[in-house]
């Protein structure tokens, strides 16, 4: 179901649009808190551990607890707003023109538009277009999570008339650079490898005991997760601490903070103080959050549009009809 298929298209582009914001919109819902904590994590200075006095979180366990103690329960969805934005607008854009794209291909060119090679270039493509539309939120998404008590930015409006008047307007695109290097191979490598994977399933499986598909398509997906998750992580730390630039006033409570003169400067001084440890802080979460987060898009994505098509079947009009 995920990317054209000649054989089996009954999904429009407004549909596939219409079915990516509604698996962003409940994934959202599910994964928040596992995102919160992995902003937290990768935006502390100080090693991640129970032996260094200076560190605010150590665990995933304890980090837990702490915001709970300290913030209360709603802080596991600070900047839940802004999130939801975030990902309807992102699963819009990026299976639309996944859908489009992979179509793209099989018109004008010799290859085959279920080959796991063509998902790996178009999912890449996709959530770069997808990443530039929604670059802005995500920046306002991050602001909101790594922000302690008292807040800095109280709601949505006041985040964004105080980030265009203070930094201007150039600042909710802090760390595009390091999202696009990186979103490509994530996205690209999440579709290609849920196309293997999808494949493998049904090598393993008769064709009389694929009742299962729905959970399936989450295993698929959560496995597609965390192999590319974890070989893109890196470029997500830089990211993140590139979009809490201008903000080291509301980070003061958590530890050290710094400023960064770009990508390189900021991969230069992760890897001088804190090691290359420092660009998998926060892996576990992450992990968690990319099993979770991705498994459930394409398990959602795929029901969405398998209901769509249900609905347009000539059997569901003959019913209504009746």
């Amino acid at each position: 179901m995920v990317g054209y298929d000649p054989e089996a298209k009954c999904v429009s582009t407004a549909e596939a649009a219409a079915a990516g914001s509604a698996s962003g919109l409940v994934t959202r819902v599910l994964v928040s808190p596992l995102d919160v904590l992995k902003i937290r994590f990768q935006l502390q200075i100080e090693q991640l551990s129970s032996r260094n006095p200076a560190a605010k979180y150590h665990g995933i366990l304890q980090a837990v607890q702490r915001i709970f103690r300290e913030e209360g329960l709603t802080a596991f969805w600070k900047g839940h707003v802004p999130a939801q934005f975030l990902s309807v607008g992102f699963g819009a854009v990026q299976f639309m023109a996944f859908e489009n794209l992979t179509e793209l291909v099989h018109n004008v060119t010799s290859f085959n538009a279920r080959d796991s090679f063509v998902h790996l270039v178009c999912g890449g493509l996709a959530a770069c277009t997808a990443t530039v539309a929604v670059q802005p939120v995500d920046t306002l998404r991050t602001r909101f999570a790594a922000q302690g008590e008292p807040k800095i930015y109280p709601n949505l409006r006041h985040a964004v008339v105080t980030m265009y008047q203070t930094e201007g307007p150039q600042t909710f695109y802090r760390g595009l650079t390091p999202t696009l290097v990186a979103i490509f191979p994530y996205a690209g490598l999440q579709f290609f490898f849920y196309n293997i994977l999808q494949q493998f399933s049904k090598w393993m499986i008769p064709a009389e005991g694929k009742n299962g598909g729905n959970v399936k398509n989450l295993v698929c997906g959560s496995c597609a997760g965390v192999i590319s998750k974890t070989l893109t992580y890196p470029l997500d730390v830089v990211k993140k601490r590139l979009q809490v630039g201008g903000f080291e006033h509301a980070r003061a409570a958590f530890g050290q903070v710094r400023t960064y003169g770009g990508l390189l400067d900021c991969m230069r001084q992760i890897m001088r103080e804190e090691g290359s440890g420092g660009f998998f802080k926060g892996l576990s979460p992450s992990l968690l959050k990319a099993a979770l987060s991705t498994g459930l898009i394409f398990f959602w994505y795929e029901l969405f549009c398998g209901l769509l098509c249900a609905l347009k079947s000539p059997e569901s009009t003959r019913r209504k009809e009746g």
